[in-house]
């Protein structure tokens, strides 16, 4: 089986989202295996024998992974994962046998992945530019130096102001021009 997909995906915490992965032929699928490299002997999903294997799911995937189809019609194998974390972040990669091909023994599975999916999951308030923090810290940089601004243009008109007022109070006439 060749790889048929090798994606990047990227996602912010907290999102759910679906690794694609499509088995070729139609074929009945007897074993399918989402697994990532960093997990050690623990998966991602397992799915043998027409049953799911929670004994060798590792304990971050618990109740939070299923299958985007669960009859598995038309080969699609997709995961979906369910409240991503960064820790969610790396190398997906899903292996299936086949009905009518050789099986190979692995834990699970030995063949060549026919998707990888590379997730990097950004922290809260990450993707897409503007977040909510960061636009109050935008606000606020921008509004406080404006009224600061405001205030001194006010300010500076009524002290001049204030001051040609008391210049025209103090104003006395040269002696000749004063009544006697």
């Amino acid at each position: 089986m060749e790889v048929t997909g090798n994606k990047n995906i990227t996602a912010e915490s907290g999102q759910d989202i679906t690794l694609t992965c499509r088995a070729p032929n139609n074929n009945n699928i007897i074993v399918l295996e989402w697994s990532r490299a960093d997990l050690g002997e623990k998966y991602v999903l397992v799915f043998r024998d027409e049953r799911f294997y929670p004994e060798q799911q590792h304990p971050s995937f618990k109740n939070r992974v299923d299958l985007q189809d669960r009859q598995m019609k038309n080969g699609d194998v997709s995961l979906i994962l369910k409240n991503v974390t960064i820790n969610d972040t790396g190398t997906y990669e899903c292996r299936v046998v086949q009905r009518g091909t050789k099986r190979r023994k692995r834990a699970v599975l030995d063949g060549k992945p026919i998707s990888i999916i590379h997730l990097h999951v950004d922290p809260p308030g990450q993707t897409g530019g503007g977040t909510e923090d960061g636009s109050v810290g935008l606000i606020v940089g921008l509004i406080v130096p404006a009224v600061l601004l405001v205030a001194s243009v006010f300010g500076f008109v009524i002290y001049r102001k204030h001051k040609q007022q008391q210049s025209q109070d103090s104003y006395q006439p040269p002696v000749e021009l004063q009544p006697v």
